[in-house]
């Protein structure tokens, strides 16, 4: 349980620190995101290395998806996610129905708008993930209402 509270006040301080930068002029705003994901992108990475050392090969994307949502997911957020679909030609939505990363948000309209920099860490994660795994891909978030979030 420290361990998680450890986490989301790490991830909390660095999407904050990376903001608060870019408002003192030290780097573009956009460019917070970017950087965001590119930290995920590597966290991501060297997870799916440790994670995967005793698994068997994955006979194919589907079964990586399954182990992302299941495995991985549980392990980083401590949960799985709620529901994965897919259109069967590489297309793949994950849905966290109650998302850590944005549980400490109001479940109000007025946080929405704050929601994506909370998001761009994740989406790294995840990207890196699939990339040690082979699989090139682009990720995107997408939240209607906190705390869920695709």
């Amino acid at each position: 349980m420290a361990d998680e509270a450890l986490f989301l006040l790490l991830h909390n301080e660095m999407v904050a620190g990376l903001y608060r930068a870019a408002e003192q002029g030290e780097g573009e705003n956009g460019r917070c995101t970017t950087k965001l994901e590119s930290m995920g992108f590597r966290v991501g990475q060297g997870l799916i290395e440790r994670f995967t050392k005793d698994t068997a090969r994955f006979k194919d994307e589907l079964d990586i998806m399954k182990f992302i949502c299941k495995d991985f997911w549980t392990t980083v957020f401590k949960k799985q996610i709620d529901n994965l679909r897919t259109n069967h030609q590489g297309i793949y939505v994950l849905q966290d129905n109650k998302f850590r990363l944005l549980t400490q948000m109001s479940a109000g309209k007025q946080y929405l708008e704050h929601a994506p920099k909370y998001l761009a860490f994740t989406c790294g994660l995840i990207r890196g993930g699939l990339s040690n795994l082979g699989i090139k891909s682009i990720v995107t978030a997408e939240v209607s209402s906190m705390p869920a979030c695709e």
